[in-house]
Order: C-alpha cells, then sequence, then structure tokens
C-alpha cells in the first residue's frame, strides 16, 4: 500500500520526468530515452552509479496499458519490437493499480519464463532492487509529486 492516490502513482509510472526519479536503485540514477505508454510502445531506461556514463537498463515494449489501473511490459521483445535475451534475465512485469482506503493497493507481479531465470533473478537481488524503488516511488509519489 502506498499512501498516496492512485493518479500520482500513475504519472510517477508514466512521467519521464518523474519515472527517472525512482526507477533505478539509488545512489544510482536513471536517465528516460524512450517512454511511449500505450500498447506496443517502447520502454527504454539506462542507468548510471556515477552520473556520467549510462549503461543499458530496460528496453522493452508495453503490452497492456489501463489508463490509471494497469501496466504490463517486458524486455523480453525490445523497443524495436525485436525478440530479445535481455541479461540479467527475460522478464514480463505487471503493476495493478487498486483502492485502499489508506491511498492506493500497489501490486507488482514478476514473471520468468522459468524457474531458473527467476532463482537467477532472485540471487541478483531482485527482491532488494524491487524493494528499494517502490520505496522511492512511494515517497515521490506521498510527497505530492504528479499531483
Amino acid at each position: 500500500m502506498i499512501r498516496a492516490p492512485r493518479h500520482r502513482i500513475w504519472r510517477a509510472w508514466t512521467d519521464p520526468a518523474l519515472l527517472r526519479q525512482w526507477w533505478v536503485p539509488a545512489p544510482a540514477t536513471a536517465r528516460v530515452d524512450l517512454l511511449d505508454v500505450r500498447p506496443g510502445g517502447g520502454f527504454v531506461t539506462r542507468m548510471s552509479d556515477g552520473g556520467r556514463d549510462f549503461a543499458p537498463h530496460t528496453d522493452g515494449v508495453f503490452l497492456v496499458v489501463e489508463e490509471g489501473h494497469r501496466l504490463v511490459f517486458t524486455n523480453a521483445v525490445t523497443s524495436a519490437w525485436r525478440p530479445a535475451a535481455p541479461e540479467p534475465v527475460a522478464m514480463t512485469a505487471e503493476i495493478v493499480l487498486g483502492e485502499h482506503s489508506d491511498g492506493t493497493d500497489y501490486r507488482v507481479t514478476v514473471r520468468h519464463g522459468d524457474p531458473e531465470a527467476r532463482a537467477r533473478h532472485e540471487r541478483l537481488g531482485f527482491f532488494d532492487g524491487w524493494g528499494s524503488v517502490t520505496k522511492a516511488l512511494a515517497a515521490l509519489a506521498e510527497s505530492g509529486a504528479g499531483a
């Protein structure tokens, strides 16, 4: 649960200026190269540990966009609509924003192609990484950004 209205969280996901503020675990910084939030639209970000050299982070497509409620994206297909073998692992993420009496019921489901890919992602710190960016998203939305 995030103590902010759904529209703020939606905007943090769909506004490049807001997304870059929380999308990668601190102290790394993000750059948003493409954020075309529509089914089939591209999603390309880069990250930097020092703020200078930006390395590829996400290159995928949005599969489902339900305004204000649900986003589904994958990195198994690039933003150029080519099959991908992304490092460290291919995945599909579903973000659902629901009603909650204290703000927004925020749910993320990440799917992997097989148990080995899921285990590899977990070993690489998946839960810590997604946990830290979710906290950063919550702090941003709760501060009033995207109002």
